[in-house]
């Protein structure tokens, strides 16, 4: 089992069983007592959980907001496959605006091999666009970066967006629903992703079957806004159904 691997499966656990032991840990993953131990420092050192005498137990209370560091561990591979799927929706020379959060990273790894202009709106995926050359050309925002998040938000974020339009928005969420619309945790991630929508020609939504007939509390736009959802196969297909007859074009990668 690769680091990653162990550390997902110990964030896993630690979350769905309220708190494990460095003993029951190392059982469950076949590591030693010793190296389960580094690995609960460095996931406390991420803000994925608490480490406890003897182990480690859940930060998050239910309905927050799972943090950036913990998200980027959870469903990987859909998250690869929704962001190659909503790559292949952008065509050559498109100019896109791309939200923060874990699945629209991944879009940010595929665009920057691609002939587009990309204005993301998030410390890592500016950081990805920027490291190395490519045919991608990087617009830069301004605004405040949220606290382990790198998101950014406030009045700059809002008027670089207000300043510009795009082809298409990529937008990601933490709920959405044919009856509740888009959503979010942060009321300021809210703002941006509404401004996002309305400088955008089209907007796709990115985002795994686990967030779809959630609803956080703030409050983003209806289904209506969405011209397309790019999920994954764990998606409810109630809800499939009613966004669609909402108008939105669902694509499942």
């Amino acid at each position: 089992m690769s680091n990653a691997d162990r550390h997902r499966r110990i964030a896993q656990t630690v979350r769905d069983s309220g708190g494990a032991t460095v003993q029951e840990l190392a059982k469950l993953t076949g590591a030693s007592d010793m190296t389960i131990r580094r690995d609960l420092d460095t996931l406390a050192a991420q803000g994925v959980l608490e480490r406890v005498r003897g182990g480690a137990r859940p930060l998050l209370l239910r309905g927050e907001e799972p943090p950036f560091a913990l998200r980027a561990h959870e469903a990987v591979d859909a998250k690869r496959r929704i962001a190659a799927a909503v790559c292949a929706l952008i065509a050559d020379g498109e100019s896109v605006v791309l939200d923060s959060g874990t699945t629209c990273l991944e879009v940010a790894r595929f665009l920057r091999e691609r002939p587009v202009t990309v204005m993301p709106l998030s410390l890592q995926a500016i950081h990805l666009l920027g490291e190395t050359p490519g045919p991608a050309t990087l617009v830069v925002p301004g605004g405040q970066p949220r606290a382990a998040e790198g998101a950014l938000t406030g009045p700059l974020t809002l008027a670089s967006l207000a300043a510009l339009r795009f082809d298409t928005a990529v937008i990601g969420c933490c709920g959405l629903s044919a009856a509740d619309g888009l959503t979010a945790y942060d009321l300021d991630d809210a703002a941006v992703k509404k401004a996002s929508i309305a400088s955008a020609r089209r907007t796709v939504v990115a985002t795994d079957g686990g967030k779809l007939g959630r609803t956080a509390h703030a409050y983003v736009g209806p289904s209506t806004l969405l011209h397309t959802l790019v999920t994954d196969t764990t998606a409810d297909a109630d809800e499939v159904t009613a966004l669609e007859g909402a108008g939105t074009l669902v694509k499942t990668a």
